[in-house]
């Protein structure tokens, strides 16, 4: 008897060795990498839960592929490191599609029209990209609208240019009078605008059109497919016009 329970407790101790070295890995959930300040693809709301439309969408991507979504809100900077460590399954937050991700991480379709606009305050006297020139301007760190304003002349011209966290902070600091302009994408200026009215305004000219997509790790074509066949069915049943209906007040999602 002895024997035998040192035999099972052996069998036992083997098996959480061999789920360890495999990761634990659980290929009923899908953790997904987001900025949890992103408003309004994905942010939280008064009660702190997560909300937006990405967040949204994504569930009912999960729910097609009869998987559980986990949102996992991380270092943006950092998020194709994050992806390719395994730590998150996918990149979906408002996430622009450039030549230069590519070559980091597969897409599915572009599913979002964008494009990186510039935010002044409201009294600003500033009306065209040439008046930035001299000026302060603020973006988030490793973002598309750090890709944008580097590819644009006007660059070259500017006084400074200030790198955040997240585009609250720099939305904040443009409210205060420490920046006199942020490069930010949209939908998210078009948000705040909404929520804040009177304080925020925008340059008629806009720095760079784009689209969004979502993030898989290089290697996982079986993933990508997955997904991208519920986000099909998801555009064929209405659900996503449901969604985009919901936050944008029209159906925006690409076919």
């Amino acid at each position: 008897m002895r024997k035998a329970a040192m035999f099972t407790m052996l069998i036992g101790l083997m098996m959480i060795v061999l789920a360890g070295c495999s990761g634990g890995k659980d290929d009923s959930k899908l953790i997904i990498g987001i900025d949890d300040k992103f408003a309004p693809m994905g942010f939280r709301d008064e009660n702190n839960e997560l909300t937006g439309f990405d967040i949204d969408y994504a569930k009912a991507a999960g729910e097609q592929m009869g998987k559980q979504v986990k949102f996992q809100p991380i270092d943006w900077s950092a998020k194709e490191s994050e992806l390719n460590s395994g730590r998150i399954d996918l990149i979906w937050n408002g996430y622009t599609i450039t030549d230069e991700r590519k070559e980091k991480v597969l897409f599915t379709k572009p599913y979002l029209k964008n494009s990186q606009v510039i935010v002044i305050p409201a009294t600003s006297s500033l009306s065209k990209l040439a008046d930035l020139a001299g000026k302060t301007v603020g973006l988030q760190t490793l973002s598309s609208a750090a890709d944008a304003l580097d590819a644009n002349p006007i660059k070259s011209k500017l006084k400074s240019v200030s790198e955040y966290p997240d585009n609250v902070l720099a939305l904040t600091d443009l409210k205060t009078g420490r920046l006199d302009a942020v490069v930010i994408d949209e939908v998210v200026a078009k948000y705040y605008m909404s929520k804040e009215q009177g304080t925020y305004k925008l340059l008629d000219e806009s720095l760079a059109p784009e689209e969004y997509g979502i993030g898989v790790k290089k290697g996982n074509e079986e993933l990508l497919t997955q997904l991208q066949s519920a986000l099909d069915e998801l555009h064929k049943n209405g659900k996503a016009a449901e969604i985009s209906k919901k936050w944008f007040g029209e159906d925006k999602v690409l076919n």
